[in-house]
């Protein structure tokens, strides 16, 4: 088993060269930046904070590792709003299995959806040629293990596609991440993951090619387009469980009600946790988030994206749309005698300036 850590452990150590060779004069020089949102509904209520103790489908988007903490058979589907008015959205699904008693294999697959673009040329730049719509897509397969009761590591590999009518682009990321569980009941968890770490894309396409007249002959020359690098990140997540109301019988039946650290898990459950994002080609962000759930019955949640100038203008040197804050919830329905099964629903909404809000839904199935 601690082979096996060590392993994943040397492996991110030698991928997070890539991640931290980025700096400020790289800011916006990537390209397919969609994998930099977040299209999952619970997640997005923190801000990603809760990277550290994700679980399930939409640990694809975090620390895959998480992907290990799926009982048997997970399916959930959410649909991101994108900027209120903006008509783009994400529709995306997650399905998780556990094959064998400690491994789980999954896939995700993410759909950016644009609307309808009038068609434009220099000939006629009013358009009344009719529409199109690019086709952004991400399909992501990966494999999560526990190794030990303290330790989860897990891998992905995604394909990303970027096409319009003409032109398109498609290449392959490598995303790694584990996890180290401790403390009494697993309170404290501990995350490092990789993300988007790959060659560069290239796009290609009949809209590339140019019609050349030379001497009263037409010749197509076809334009090779620049290559360009992925969002490459790092995340490195932690967490914190504390019970609010342990309820522990004494001999004589009567209940008593604890507020100690050490005390038995109960029905009310209050977790702290943070996630710092190193990226590449955009500013590094700070995530802080707090989450209150009852029981497997309900939960609300609330987090704040960090970056420098987060509290600016645009005008001021504010490079994101998002200002930071974010908040949502979820209403679960566990099946009876199994509240590890059941149904959930998700809502996240972060907030934005100029542009409208971005509302996430979530529907989630747990067998």
């Amino acid at each position: 088993m601690r082979g096996t850590t060590y392993i994943i452990a040397a492996g991110l150590s030698l991928l997070t060269t890539a991640v931290f060779a980025g700096n400020k004069e790289r800011i916006g020089q990537a390209g397919s930046s969609q994998l930099l949102i977040n299209p999952w509904a619970s997640s997005a209520g923190m801000g990603g904070a809760n990277s550290a103790y994700l679980n399930g489908a939409e640990s694809f988007n975090w620390n895959i590792s998480g992907l290990s903490g799926i009982n048997k058979t997970e399916l959930y589907y959410s649909n991101s709003i994108l900027f209120s008015g903006s008509e783009i959205s994400i529709n995306s699904l997650g399905f998780g299995q556990r094959v064998g008693e400690s491994g789980v294999l999954g896939i995700s697959v993410n759909a950016m959806s644009f609307g309808d673009i009038p068609i434009t040329t220099t000939a006629n730049p009013d358009g009344g040629q009719g529409t199109f719509s690019p086709q952004f897509l991400n399909l992501a397969i990966g494999y999560a293990r526990t190794f030990s009761n303290s330790i989860q590591g897990g891998g992905a590999i995604r394909i990303v596609s970027e096409s319009i009518n003409n032109v398109g682009a498609t290449g392959v990321a490598l995303d790694a991440g584990i996890r180290y569980v401790t403390g009494e009941n697993d309170r404290a968890k501990f995350g490092i993951a990789l993300r988007n770490v790959g060659p560069k894309l290239r796009y290609s396409g009949d809209g590339l090619a140019t019609t050349v007249l030379l001497q009263d002959a037409e010749f197509t020359v076809n334009q090779r387009a620049e290559g360009f690098e992925m969002p490459a990140l790092l995340n490195i997540g932690a967490s914190y469980d504390i019970y609010l109301l342990a309820n522990n019988n004494s001999e004589d039946g009567e209940a008593e009600e604890e507020t100690a650290d050490d005390a038995a898990p109960s029905d009310y459950r209050l977790t702290l946790a943070g996630t710092y994002t190193s990226n590449s080609f955009s500013p590094d962000q700070i995530r802080v988030g707090a989450e209150f759930g009852f029981l497997k019955y309900f939960a609300v949640r609330g987090g704040l994206v960090y970056e420098e100038s987060i509290f600016s203008d645009l005008s001021s040197g504010r490079l994101n749309s998002n200002t930071g804050p974010t908040l949502g919830m979820s209403l679960m329905l566990p099946f009876k005698k199994k509240k590890d099964t059941g149904f959930s629903f998700d809502y996240g909404y972060r907030f934005s300036n100029p542009l409208g809000g971005t509302h996430s839904v979530g529907l989630r199935l747990s067998i």
